[in-house]
């Protein structure tokens, strides 16, 4: 099936550098991507965008040159709630990586059981309205009721001025709690001040993993991770060490392969990989966030 890409598109970096930074042995990417490709897996109907295709044969390649063992794969909006594209990874990825998936509330048992032994460990909910139009929540709370069984755990998607509002439903859920992208700070606040300060009282409360990722995403000055920039993102990084003092064994780390909805610049993955000691800054800090912590929540049995 052909499909026309959203016009100015940004498409994934082809070249991606060495990384300058060798990742302890073991480590994961704990947030990625399959996009199709479209003319195996369609993208849903009621998509907001339309991607570049970016198959499980180049995320798997992205992970071995950047030294990596493991992918968790996030279920795209563009793929709605049909977890093909995702499930296909799964099974061709020989137990290197985990999904997480996206179902409906009429989402069947015989369905999860199937998704968990392909390797789905947890669903996403994503309130990010530009992305999706947001589930009711209680279609919501009948899915983490479904999941809770199977030991899965909730993705959170949102933006930092809508988690009070949130934040009460978020703290009724009973499964354990994963936030992307540290909730999309405004990182031209202040890292000590109201807003971000109430993210991580909400961290402490609820029990949540953050995933301190995506720093292409938040920042406001840069410099952007391309022409060989060892110090990239410098807005971002009080915020994301700021998490990683605060909570050492429930933090993670992704590349966001292959970057959806970037309008500004698409980073140099090896740059990014250079990025993780700047908000992780001993060997301690980035053994949990990249080997430890991940292989926990999503490889418990090893």
């Amino acid at each position: 099936m052909w499909t026309e890409v959203t016009p100015g598109w940004l498409p994934w970096h082809p070249n991606p550098s060495e990384p300058a930074f060798t990742a302890p042995e073991g480590a994961v990417d704990a947030h990625c991507h399959v996009f199709g490709p479209a003319a195996e897996f369609p993208f849903a109907p009621e998509r907001k965008y339309t991607p570049v295709d970016a198959g499980k044969e180049q995320l798997f390649a992205l992970r071995d040159h950047l030294g990596l063992s493991r992918n968790v794969i996030v279920q795209a909006t563009c793929h709605g709630s049909d977890n093909s594209a995702l499930v296909d990874a799964l099974r061709a990825s020989g137990g290197r990586a985990r999904g997480v998936a996206s179902v409906t509330s009429d989402v069947t048992r015989e369905e999860l059981e199937r998704l968990h032994a392909a390797g789905v460990r947890g669903v996403r909910f994503n309130f990010v309205k530009r992305l999706v139009d947001a589930a009711p929540t209680e279609a919501l709370e009948t899915i983490a009721a479904k999941i809770a069984p199977l030991g899965w755990h909730v993705v959170l998607y949102f933006e930092a001025p809508d988690l009070p509002d949130l934040r009460d439903f978020f703290l009724s859920l009973p499964v354990t709690l994963v936030i992307d992208h540290m909730g999309r700070p405004d990182v031209g606040a202040d890292p000590e001040g109201p807003e971000f300060t109430g993210f991580l009282d909400f961290v402490a409360r609820s029990g949540a993993w953050v995933k301190v990722s995506c720093p292409e995403r938040l920042t406001r000055t840069g410099p952007p991770a391309l022409d060989g920039e060892q110090h990239a993102y410098t807005d971002v990084v009080p915020f994301a060490r700021k998490v990683v003092e605060t909570f050492p064994d429930r933090v993670l780390w992704g590349t966001d392969w292959p970057h959806p909805n970037l309008t500004d610049h698409m980073p140099d993955d090896g740059l990014l990989l250079d990025h993780v000691p700047q908000i992780a800054v001993t060997p301690e800090q980035r053994r949990a966030l990249l080997v430890d912590n991940p292989m926990r929540l999503y490889w418990p049995e090893e």
